[in-house]
């Protein structure tokens, strides 16, 4: 299992987009973008998994395309029945890639492009990129949505945070520079653009 990538698969997209450092938060209020593609991450699936999360004391989320929150920075979601995306919490990551796998339980490669969408104008782009009425999602159901945003197959999840409502995306880092530069081009369009994540989540 995967846990931290030796680069970001979209930082030299990131590194030519990236607004000004004084327009920044500016940028951000409006609809920032940001890589988050760096954080801990790893994945795992299979019949056995929920018992050994269970086993290893990591909680798991109920409903399916859910998530819970790990610790102050990290998530682990839900995706369908039996995979799992954990991200942001080191120790937790950690324990999952150094502990013996169980049966029934298999590793799941994340060399994610992670991003994270925020600010008023964000459902503007999302209306003009993605088919999902995320507006209409009930957030108490922390949920978690497995979709084609401009023609690529991405996760989304939303997270309320004390800066408001963000979007975490998670691709194919193959894809992510295309991904990358789309939503940038439109954020930019829509008043905002590329900011560092601080600007998103507090």
């Amino acid at each position: 299992m995967s846990q931290a990538l030796a680069s970001s698969p979209v930082a030299e997209i990131v590194a030519e987009l990236l607004t000004d450092a004084v327009r920044q938060a500016e940028a951000a209020a409006v609809l920032g973008i940001a890589d988050v593609s760096l954080e801990v991450r790893c994945g795992c699936k299979g019949p056995g998994t929920v018992a050994w999360l269970d086993s290893l004391d990591v909680p798991v989320p109920e409903k399916f395309n859910s998530w819970l929150p790990l610790g102050e920075r990290g998530r682990i979601a839900r995706l369908g029945m039996t995979e799992f995306l954990i991200e942001g919490d080191a120790a937790v990551v950690e324990r999952l890639t150094t502990t013996p796998r169980a049966a029934g339980v298999y590793p799941v490669q994340r060399e994610d492009a992670a991003l994270m969408l925020g600010g008023a104008r964000v459902n503007e782009l999302l209306r003009q990129t993605c088919n999902v009425n995320f507006a209409a999602l009930n957030l108490a159901d922390r949920p978690v949505v497995l979709t084609s945003l401009i023609g690529v197959g991405v996760t989304v999840l939303l997270e309320q945070t004390a800066q408001g409502l963000i979007y975490r995306i998670w691709c194919d880092g193959s894809y992510g520079r295309y991904v990358f530069e789309t939503l940038h081009d439109i954020a930019h369009e829509l008043g905002g653009g590329t900011v560092s994540p601080q600007h998103l989540y507090a």
